[in-house]
């Protein structure tokens, strides 16, 4: 039995070696080396060339190295009877907690506005509001979603939550369902997108939902780039509907030079680093599953393939 780790990106290695590091006994490969493809039964992954799971006729786990599997069930050359797993990084939660939490009160003091006038040499006081003036509304109460409102609660905000089904958060209005969506929104001045991304999910941010917000509302979406329909919050943008929106994720990434967001004077950007799996915090939890494969036993976060999370 041994892992391959399948990603895109520059941290295979890095990947690799914390697993090296916790168990050097542990075959773990990368799949750009050559490596026994038959003895595969974990993939640790991370957006992966779609289709590359194939290679594998012994896979049993397919482990995502972050909280979101969306882009594991893009693959539709993926086996059905193949378990697939998703971490749970209390780091991710917390660094969510503190992007989001940087964002309100960037926007309530008008510090992005402050920037561009610097620029432009503009000396030009604005009214700024309080804690207490603004009610955040968070979209998706998960793991990230339950923290970030239990923070905004103990910052002393007014926070409600909204999620499919009806969940119980100390301090927090929570709402559910379809019924509840409009009660929740029409009272929401921050909006949160922290939800999963499924096929019912995916364009939620759009028109007919911006339209329920309250006039001069601003969106941050720290989910997925799918959650949001571009053409649609620009529109919002640009008739004065919505105040401005920070994005820190996109559908395609990085962002093409030519998009509008990159110079629209009321979207602020983030590269996707809102919240990143901690190679270290999460290493545990990945070699304990590892281990309970190789025995048979019951897997941790296994992701419901009906609920898409």
């Amino acid at each position: 039995m041994a892992i391959v780790i399948i990603r895109q990106d520059t941290k295979i290695e890095a990947w690799k070696n914390a697993l090296l590091k916790a168990n050097p006994k542990l075959n773990v490969y990368s799949y750009l080396e050559e490596h026994p493809k038959e003895e595969i039964t974990m993939a640790l992954i991370w957006k992966h060339p779609q289709g590359s799971l194939s290679a594998y006729p012994n896979l049993k786990c397919i482990a995502s190295a972050g909280a979101g599997v969306d882009y594991i069930f893009d693959d539709k050359s993926i086996a059905e009877n193949i378990t697939i797993t998703r971490v749970v990084d209390p780091y991710l939660a917390s660094d969510m907690s503190e992007h989001v939490l940087a964002v309100i009160f960037t926007e309530l003091k008008n510090f992005n506005t402050y920037k561009v006038q610097q620029l432009q040499v503009n000396w030009n006081p604005k009214a700024y509001r309080r804690i207490s003036d603004v009610t955040i509304g968070i979209m998706g109460l998960g793991e990230l979603g339950s923290l970030t409102s239990s923070d905004l609660v103990n910052a002393g905000f007014k926070v409600q939550g909204w999620s499919r089904s009806k969940k119980e958060i100390d301090g927090v209005s929570t709402f559910s369902g379809d019924a509840g969506l409009q009660h929740f929104l029409k009272e929401t001045d921050f909006l949160v997108c922290l939800l999963p991304l499924t096929p019912d999910t995916y364009g939620i941010l759009n028109t007919a939902l911006f339209k329920q917000l309250p006039k001069g509302a601003y969106v941050i979406n720290v989910a997925r780039g799918g959650h949001l329909v571009d053409a649609d919050l620009l529109y919002q943008l640009n008739n004065n509907h919505l105040s401005g929106a920070c994005l820190d994720v996109f559908h395609q990434e990085p962002l093409p030079s030519s998009h509008a967001f990159w110079k629209h004077p009321n979207v602020f950007m983030t590269p996707h680093y809102a919240s990143v799996s901690d190679t270290n915090s999460v290493i545990p939890q990945i070699l304990e599953n590892y281990t309970n494969l190789m025995e048979g036993k019951d897997l941790l976060h296994i992701v419901n393939r009906i609920k898409g999370y």
